[in-house]
């Protein structure tokens, strides 16, 4: 299974959700399927899109924020499992895929290619529900089940070692920022808005 097969299956179920992606290869093919406002590649800080996913989940409970990350990246920082857990944001669904290759500068393996269960990692962090995924069908329904959950999720998603020719973005990391936060300030003043329309 492909990681751009993955991406393929769910792009249209991200329209409504806010989306980090690490570093990479999982950036560069995402925005390969079509650009859109809510998506925010991470350049620069391998490790820390659990971290920025997290961040976003706690300062919008309203909204839905999918975190595509990588095995290279969360076993930089295994403590983001611990961290997620500790706040559990029912909004957060957290996406690995796990392709046991630092792909992107090399291919050098991973310590899942040696037997670390990054599923039971996010599960003995205290991860409220994971699941895994070895097919693109697996992981459409996994991920599906997550949209709809009211629990953090973490789905790891075992993928094959192959990318784009390409891992850098066409989109300027500034350029992206200044068009993730104004769409993020749209979202809050109609959020705000619609709350007072309420009362």
């Amino acid at each position: 299974m492909q990681r751009l097969d993955c991406l393929r299956a769910v792009y249209d179920r991200l329209d409504e959700c806010l989306v980090v992606t690490i570093m990479g290869a999982v950036a560069s093919e995402l925005q390969s399927l079509g650009h859109k406002p809510n998506f925010f590649y991470l350049q620069h800080a391998m490790g820390l899109a659990s971290s920025t996913g997290l961040g976003l989940a706690l300062c919008l409970p309203q909204q839905k924020v999918v975190v595509f990350d990588g095995d290279g990246s969360i076993l930089m920082n295994l403590g983001g499992y611990s961290t997620m857990a500790r706040y559990r944001p029912k909004n957060l669904l957290h996406v690995v895929f796990d392709n046991e290759s630092l792909l992107s500068v090399g291919g050098f393996p991973t310590a899942t290619s040696t037997g670390t269960d990054l599923e039971g990692i996010a599960r003995a962090s205290g991860i409220p529900r994971t699941k895994s995924a070895s097919t693109v069908d697996e992981f459409s329904a996994a991920f599906d089940a997550g949209i709809k959950s009211n629990e953090l999720t973490s789905i790891i998603t075992k993928v094959e070692a192959v990318g784009p020719k390409g891992y850098v973005t066409e989109l300027a990391l500034l350029e992206n920022r200044f068009q993730f936060k104004r769409y993020i300030e749209k979202l809050t003043a109609e959020t705000r808005r619609h709350g007072e329309q309420q009362k």
